[in-house]
């Protein structure tokens, strides 16, 4: 798992190619043909970009990113962070330059900007839920394809960690892998025996799995759509030994109960794969 709050450089991530990839999309091979129509080649602009609804922030240096790529001039300044919980009307970011230029960037940088700000939104609301049980909030790999290390990244700028980023570097045993391998027990042990040096994780969705789960040396468990009542019943069995992981049937009305159990963690797939886009904005500011 991953914690703290890296930022945007150190997550391996091809900014530049993804910048490109992105422009490319929405521009075309004509580029933004209503600004060259109506706005002359050297022309200035001054805007704005501000939330429009409490966030909390992630993906600036991303919208930033998409606003360089086609003006390399551009001036901007920074008045928020990423991480940053900011009320209704603050001002993210104040930039002037090539008006073509910022005109054919912003729905790039702002479609990008409230995916991932929706993300940190919604995971800080988790996070506020569960506020003083002990339990941390962890998010899955339910994410859009070829965007799971901004979206990730996402979740840790709203306070969550990171569970897996990938299938090589957590060792997951899930219910499909029980069956295949012909019970709990079994599939820890072949998972033990594989040698990979990661921690042994199973999902198990009865208290009956618990005890052959550990006797085959388990590290971890995920209690998978288990209730309060029974949650606390696994809680009280595993005493302590290994960490303990709630998933499944969390939501914001059930996940105080949930980390009230005594679990460790709480995965919760939507921080990742249904959070709305926050409203933010890129307005024109007249200059003197």
């Amino acid at each position: 798992m991953t914690d703290g709050k890296a930022s945007i450089d150190e997550l391996q991530f091809d900014l530049a190619e993804f910048v490109r990839r992105v422009l490319a999309e929405d521009l075309g091979s004509g580029g933004d043909v209503t600004s060259k129509a109506t706005i002359r080649a050297d022309a200035r602009f001054t805007a704005e970009m501000n939330c429009r609804e409490p966030i909390s922030v992630a993906g600036l240096d991303i919208a930033v990113a998409f606003f360089r790529a086609l003006d390399r001039e551009i001036r901007v300044e920074r008045r928020a962070a990423d991480g940053d919980a900011v009320a209704a009307g603050t001002i993210l970011l104040r930039l002037e330059g090539n008006a073509r230029a910022m005109l054919a960037a912003e729905r790039s940088a702002l479609n990008t900007l409230q995916h991932l700000s929706g993300i940190a939104t919604l995971a800080r609301r988790y996070v506020d839920a569960i506020a003083g049980t002990g339990a941390i909030l962890l998010d899955t790999r339910k994410t859009i394809p070829g965007l799971r290390l901004l979206e990730k990244y996402a979740a840790r700028m709203g306070g969550a960690q990171n569970h897996r980023m990938r299938l090589d570097d957590g060792l997951l045993i899930k219910d499909n892998h029980v069956g295949v391998a012909g019970g709990v027990a079994e599939a820890v042990r072949a998972a033990k025996a594989y040698g990979s040096g990661l921690d042994v994780q199973v999902e198990v969705d009865r208290l009956d799995q618990i005890g052959p789960a550990l006797a085959a040396g388990a590290d971890r468990l995920l209690l998978d759509n288990m209730k309060p009542n029974v949650l606390r019943e696994a809680v009280a069995m595993v005493a302590g030994r290994v960490p303990l992981e709630a998933s499944g049937g969390v939501n914001l009305d059930t996940i105080r109960g949930i980390a009230e159990t005594g679990v460790n963690y709480i995965s919760v797939g939507r921080l990742t794969q249904s959070a709305p886009a926050v409203d933010i904005g890129l307005d024109y500011v007249l200059t003197s």
